[in-house]
């Protein structure tokens, strides 16, 4: 059996970074040559929340949120340090520098490529980007690394609360900065719309599944299923907004590369800080491999979904939240390699697992 096979990992994860390169692909080129779609696409909005994107976030969002599970958290002690670590990183520290990066970057270093205008843009898709922590990818990242899955959904589980909690004000603060007006009103409906509606209705799921079947049928049978629904919804989701972004992208290819910097090094910092604070505190491996990848990676899905709302799929807004689902997935892949390389900067019990020096 592979080494993909022994972690869960599909034919889809596996060679993801190539399936977004072709949905890539694929949407500018239909936005190109085929625009009347994208167009027509783009016109159906309800409440200002384009359906279509909608319907594919949802198909993406409610199978992660199933395997959520709350009663979890309450395995916070057995790990206190690294849940501070990780929470730490992801909610006080993360939204910041990404703020700060995207602003040195896209703003002032790379200011004589980038209209000021288009570049203010630019750093408001950069910082929904930043403030949204991933929930869903880090089970993938978690799984490659032999991470501690039960530890994975605490984090999971304490940052989808979070994101109830503090999305909105950190958002709201962090674009004020730049006199970035952004309507609380629409701002909560998006969060309620992408992440308190999938998170209650995977809730209700869960627990009606687990009380017809039992743990191990919704764990192994039931959440399973819904695999291929996820890896659909993410495909198409690229596809449509590529192709809303297919003029800009032929128009102007250096401008994805420009956006990729800052997300790139916000990605890779955020990462050795907190794998580096893993090992000063002497966490064990299968902890500190989770630890590091929430905190270096994104929750892209909510980011694109929150970025359409306000600003419109057509936005350049958009734009950098979408550039992020191509720079995360290799960028990450390569963080796995290295965590995985560096295992042996661990102790070791004689069960092979790594354990907690005092």
């Amino acid at each position: 059996m592979s080494e993909e096979q022994r972690s869960g990992i599909g034919v889809f994860e596996k060679y993801l970074t190539l399936w977004v390169l072709l949905c890539m692909a694929a949407g500018v080129l239909i936005g190109k040559f085929v625009s009347a779609i994208p167009d027509f696409l783009e016109s159906l909005e309800v409440a200002g929340i384009n359906m279509p994107i909608a319907i594919l976030i949802w198909l993406m969002i409610y199978p992660m949120m199933m395997k959520v599970d709350f009663k979890s958290v309450m395995n916070v002690r057995k790990h206190p340090k690294a849940i501070l670590i990780s929470t730490g990183s992801t909610w006080v520290i993360k939204p910041f520098l990404m703020f700060g990066l995207a602003t040195l970057f896209l703003a002032l270093i790379f200011k004589p490529l980038i209209p000021a205008d288009l570049a203010q843009d630019f750093v408001t898709g950069a910082v929904i980007l930043g403030v949204a922590p991933c929930t869903a990818m880090v089970f993938v990242w978690s799984a490659l690394t032999k991470g501690d899955p039960a530890y994975t959904l605490v984090q999971v589980s304490i940052n989808d609360i979070i994101i109830l909690i503090l999305f909105i004000p950190l958002v709201q603060l962090l674009l004020g900065i730049n006199n970035v007006a952004v309507p609380w009103d629409t701002l909560a409906f998006s969060v309620v719309l992408f992440v308190v509606v999938p998170l209650a209705a995977g809730a209700a799921t869960r627990i009606l599944m687990i009380r017809k079947k039992g743990i191990e049928y919704f764990n192994r049978k039931f959440v399973p299923k819904f695999g291929g629904i996820t890896s659909v919804g993410l495909l198409l989701t690229l596809i449509l907004i590529f192709s809303f972004q297919g003029d800009v992208i032929m128009e102007q290819p250096l401008f994805v590369l420009l956006i990729a910097v800052p997300l790139i090094l916000q990605n890779i910092i955020s990462w050795s800080l907190t794998y580096g604070l893993c090992i000063w505190t002497r966490q064990p491996h299968r902890v500190a491999a989770p630890v590091s990848l929430i905190a270096a990676s994104d929750f892209f899905e909510l980011a694109v979904a929150v970025a359409i709302a306000l600003f419109g799929p057509g936005s350049p807004v958009v734009l950098v939240c979408t550039v992020g689902v191509l720079t995360e997935v290799p960028v990450m892949l390569l963080l796995v390699k290295i965590v995985n390389k560096t295992k042996n900067r661990f102790p070791q019990d004689n069960r092979g697992d790594t354990i907690i020096r005092t």
